[in-house]
Order: structure tokens, then C-alpha cells, then sequence
């Protein structure tokens, strides 16, 4: 497609007619929180949603618009930051897919741009495969189809603390540079840990990796579009994979 499938730009007959051919629909979930001091509070639903748009355009999936607060509140006390308590997402996701389903979609790929979202997704995901029973719903993250190690943060340690990192600074430089303060960029040292903590337990500028400085919009380029390809294979492969058969089980 020349451009994005947006959900909201359909008038409601368009919405009715795009489910009987393509019955699939792209949810992706972001955040409002702080990124240090040189990042906006949108990286999150910024980078989440240009990567769905992408893919919608590749594939003609579906995309809505981006909810946009997350489970954020483990960031503590740095000031900017809107949090949504992790039942009320599921409510809030819930919602959604319960309207949606109501228009005749049936797939249902929750993309996360915030990976502190990934438990309540994942209650939603169980909670609502189980009311549909005529669906299929999967969260995962817009990196999830390429190996983890292989994702260039420069974060060795840390898990989900890797943030404002060296690849959120470069995909914002490709995508938003305008947002982005280079000026106040700094860095800071992740060490391993068994916990997981709040963002302001360990880091004294909501920082979480090291050479943010030396991020650049052409490292951000290539690790969007690797994003954006490997996650439009997977959803195009899958909102063509064939439903459950007896043929997959055991004699």
C-alpha cells in the first residue's frame, strides 16, 4: 500500500467492508514517561506507532491509534510521567478489543512500544482469548521478531532498564530529530542485578545504558526498518496461518 491502513481515517462502512477481507487489526500500546533529559516522553508511543504504521502499510493490516499511556510507574519520581496501573490497561485493552470484535475483527496483534506493558498485554491476551473464542490475540514487542542480543543498545545488563538508550536515542533521531536534545545527552553504567527495581532507584537522570552520545540517525534507520520488516513477515504470516484442525493432532 501507498500509505497506512488507519483505522480512524475509515468512515464506519469502510471499517464493516476492510473486515470481511482482512479481518486483522494492529493495536499498538506505548507510553508517557520520562527518557532522561534528552528525550521527549512520547519515545515510546512514537517509535511503537511509526513502526505498526509501517507495517499496516506493507501488509494492509489494520493499524488504530496508539494507546498511547502505559505501565509506567516503576519509573518513580522523575517529573513528566503519566502511568496507568496495570489493571487498568487490561480494562482499557479489554475495551478495545471487545469494540473491535464488535466490528467483525478476529486477529488481534497487541504491539508494544513499553516493555514494563508486557504483563497486563499478556493477561489481556489470556483473558480475551478465552471470552472470543472465535479470535486469535498475541502481544509482543515491535523487536520480538529478531533476537534479543542482536538489538544494538549498548546495554549489557538490566533487562527491561535499558531505556534512553543508545538505540531509542538513534530510532528517534531517524524518525523525530526534532525532539531529540543531543546537548543534554548522557550515559550511565548498567550493572547486573537479580531484581528489577524503579528507574529512580538506579539511575540519577532516568538513564540506562552507556555511549547514548554516540547514538546517530543512521544506526536508527537500520534498526527501524529491521523492526518494520521482520515484524511485517510475522504478521503477514500469520494472519494467514491456518486455524487449529484435528490434522495438527496426534493419532
Amino acid at each position: 500500500m501507498s500509505k497506512p491502513n488507519r483505522w480512524e481515517e475509515m468512515t464506519w462502512p469502510d471499517a464493516g467492508a476492510v473486515t470481511e477481507t482482512t479481518d486483522a487489526v494492529i493495536i499498538p500500546v506505548g507510553a508517557i514517561e520520562q527518557h532522561g533529559p534528552h528525550l521527549p516522553l512520547n519515545v515510546d508511543t512514537v517509535i511503537c506507532q511509526a513502526v505498526a504504521e509501517e507495517v499496516s502499510r506493507v501488509t494492509g493490516v489494520p493499524t488504530i491509534p496508539p494507546l498511547s499511556y502505559g505501565v509506567s510507574g516503576s519509573h518513580g519520581d522523575f517529573a513528566g510521567t503519566i502511568a496507568l496501573r496495570p489493571e487498568t490497561l487490561i480494562a482499557v485493552v479489554e475495551d478495545v478489543i471487545d469494540s473491535l470484535h464488535a466490528s467483525g475483527v478476529r486477529q488481534f496483534i497487541l504491539l508494544n512500544g513499553h516493555i514494563w506493558n508486557n504483563g497486563s498485554l499478556d493477561v489481556s491476551a489470556e483473558k480475551l482469548r478465552v471470552r472470543h473464542k472465535d479470535s486469535r490475540i498475541r502481544a509482543l514487542g515491535y523487536v520480538t521478531m529478531y533476537p534479543g542480543p542482536e538489538v544494538n543498545g549498548r546495554v549489557q545488563f538490566g533487562r527491561g532498564l535499558m531505556h534512553a538508550n543508545f538505540f531509542e536515542t538513534s530510532v528517534m533521531l531517524h524518525l523525530r530529530p526534532d525532539l531529540v536534545r543531543m546537548e543534554k545527552a548522557t550515559s550511565h553504567l548498567d550493572v547486573d542485578s537479580f531484581w528489577d527495581y524503579r528507574m529512580d532507584q538506579v539511575s540519577e537522570t532516568g538513564v540506562w545504558g552507556r555511549d547514548v552520545a554516540e547514538a546517530d540517525a543512521g544506526h536508527g534507520r537500520s534498526e527501524f526498518e529491521r523492526c518494520v520488516r521482520t515484524t511485517a513477515e510475522a504478521v503477514a504470516a500469520a494472519v494467514r496461518e491456518p486455524w487449529p484442525s484435528s490434522a495438527h493432532r496426534p493419532c
